[in-house]
């Protein structure tokens, strides 16, 4: 079923036209013709057609059971007669799914929530597609958070070329878009946007994963700190021989390096050692 236009015309025309027929029926009337009456009734029944459609707003429209078409356009109109009409909003919608406690792909619980916004475009799909296009809607978009939720790593812990739902957090939202719509499309319904508004590890692991990327901040921290250490080491060995200030053999080289790399690298301050020399 797509949606199509249904029958309609002006409704202030249209108004006007059965005015005029009704007081035409009640001068034949009084005038004693019995087909004046047929005419005031069939105007007053003819009344039941005029319907007013809000705007971003359809009306769909059913007859007898069957689907003759739907008016999007806001205004007052007249329509098939002793039709039944549902009202559809077209407006865009924002749905903020629950937050969900899912595994990702190595097996981390972890929980995640995601925002959907959302609008109705087909009228007849969402009216005679799904039972409730709104609750479906909303099923849909966990069932679909929790299948892209399962297919990435929380973290990838700096592994290059691994996505994982923190890191790639633009990627993984176009791909949970794109897997609604799939889902949706039965209901006549449009994802503009979709994106995750809670990510985080399950109260149960928390504590343990932020032991571990705080172990990871500290490698990376040291890393930096050792190689900032070995250049400036490097660079004051070579000031010292072409400035020649003192003569090192190999030894002296040595004891040197490690002791500028001890001072740079510990995480104290250095205790400096004065030697005096001796009495003998």
């Amino acid at each position: 079923m797509q949606e199509k236009q249904a029958f309609r015309i002006g409704g202030l025309l249209a108004a006007v036209i059965l005015l005029v027929v009704a007081a035409a029926g009640v001068l034949l009337v009084m005038n004693g013709q019995k087909v004046g009456a047929v005419a005031f009734v069939i105007s007053g029944l003819l009344a039941s057609s005029f319907v007013i459609v809000g705007p971003n707003e359809s009306k769909v429209i059913t007859f007898l059971g069957k689907y003759v078409g739907s008016i999007n356009e806001a205004g007052f109109y007249f329509t098939v007669p002793f039709s039944a009409r549902k009202t559809v909003s077209l407006k865009v919608i924002n749905f903020n799914s629950e937050k969900l406690k899912v595994n990702d792909v190595s097996g981390n619980p972890i929980e995640i929530a995601a925002v959907i916004v959302y609008k109705v475009t087909d009228s007849a799909k969402a009216a005679f597609g799904v039972d409730s296009y709104d609750r479906f809607v909303q099923i849909q978009s966990e069932t679909g958070l929790r299948h892209i939720a399962s297919k990435y790593p929380y973290d990838n812990h700096d592994v290059e070329g691994v996505q994982s739902l923190r890191a790639n957090a633009d990627e993984v939202a176009n791909e949970l878009r794109i897997d609604l719509q799939d889902r949706l499309s039965i209901a006549g319904v449009e994802v503009i946007e979709a994106r995750l508004m809670h990510l985080a590890y399950a109260p149960e692991i928390a504590q343990a994963m932020l032991q571990r990327q705080q172990a990871s901040a500290i490698l990376a921290a040291r890393k930096i700190i050792v190689e900032g250490a070995v250049e400036m080491v490097r660079s004051t060995m070579a000031s010292i021989e072409q400035s020649g200030v003192a003569e090192l053999d190999d030894e002296k080289k040595a004891q040197m390096i490690n002791n500028l790399m001890v001072a740079m690298v510990s995480e104290r301050s250095a205790q400096p050692i004065i030697n005096t020399g001796t009495i003998y």
